[in-house]
């Protein structure tokens, strides 16, 4: 492999005039940047990526630090996450932090420790060590998803809207007895929806019932279990809310498994469309998340504080979209 030297060499000229063309980091007369580029393509040489980001104390990357992988709402937030960091010139360093406050501070602190120049952070139920970490060691960080920590940009979804939209499209109907099944405590998104449920039963002049709450649901088997304790209740709920598609899978599996058909025996919306809602019999009514903007965004909000670390930490919510199918009907 070529080296600098030889391309000096070669192009008759000082291994630092080489340095500051390769670099761009002073002016250096046409005919020896001719000189030099045509030196480096007859030999090959290639720069030392690492070497020069040490220099400029950037690495062009980028970590994301995400729970869930295989769910599809976060997979198509890490493509768009991707796709927009690719165009921006930043290479993405990607790990699953298992909603695990411990595996979150180890993973941000792999981040930093290999010079990441920014990290894009969906915050566990308890993130505090992980975002004090950032915080500390002044690692522009956006948080996605989840709104934990105003010293940070963030960027999600407005759920009170969406909790309301879904509450009234189940009330139309005639429903007063609704069901949350609202995913893993902690998680600032839970407490949101539990809160917006709650307000969205109030302002349709429907009463709360914990019973109708459950709590624990970390995941699809969870979310079943939940699900048949609320239809072995005395007085079932006629309609159910779900806070992300692996409740609404569990919830579904536990209703066929009681006999039950939807809607005629229990209505069923819920968070999360998914790109086989329709594939369900019957088709699913769903609260669609803009998981695309979201990353683009997240990806966009990280390259601006790299940039610039001065201006105020923004929290940005975008609106979701109800896809109202055939899941909810009149209560049985």
């Amino acid at each position: 492999m070529a080296t600098m030297v030889e391309v000096a060499r070669r192009a008759g000229v000082s291994v630092s005039t080489v340095s500051h063309v390769i670099n761009r980091t002073r002016f250096v007369s046409p005919a020896k940047s001719k000189a030099i580029n045509e030196a480096i393509a007859l030999l090959g040489y290639q720069p030392n990526a690492l070497a020069r980001s040490l220099k400029v104390a950037s690495t062009n990357s980028v970590g994301l630090a995400i729970s869930a992988i295989s769910n599809p709402y976060f997979t198509d937030i890490i493509c768009a996450v991707e796709a927009e960091c690719a165009r921006l010139g930043l290479m993405v360093f990607l790990s699953d932090t298992q909603d695990d406050p411990d595996r979150e501070l180890a993973v941000v602190r792999a981040f930093h420790q290999r010079r990441v120049d920014g990290v894009i952070l969906a915050p566990s139920g308890a993130p505090e060590r992980a975002t004090n970490y950032l915080a500390e060691k002044m690692v522009p960080c956006v948080l996605i998803d989840r709104f934990a920590d105003e010293r940070f940009d963030q960027i999600g979804v407005e759920n009170q809207s969406a909790m309301r939209a879904l509450i009234d499209h189940v009330a139309s109907f005639g429903h007063q007895r609704i069901g949350f099944i609202a995913g893993q405590p902690g998680l600032a998104t839970t407490r949101e929806r539990i809160n917006a449920f709650k307000s969205a039963l109030m302002a349709n002049g429907l009463a709360y019932v914990s019973e109708y709450l459950p709590p624990g649901n970390v995941d699809t088997a969870s979310a079943t279990a939940s699900t048949r304790a609320m239809l072995s209740l005395p007085s079932p709920p006629t309609a159910l809310v779900t806070g992300n598609n692996m409740a609404t899978i569990g919830a579904v599996r536990a209703v066929r498994e009681k006999g039950l058909a939807i809607p005629r025996d229990l209505s069923l919306v819920g968070f999360d469309d998914f790109e086989w809602a329709d594939c369900f019999e019957p088709r699913l009514t769903l609260i669609a998340q803009p998981c695309t903007e979201i990353g683009r965004q997240a990806a966009s909000l990280l390259s601006a504080r790299i940039a610039s670390t001065d201006t105020e930490p923004r929290s940005v919510r975008l609106q979701a979209t109800l896809h109202a199918r055939q899941s909810c009907g009149r209560p049985a």
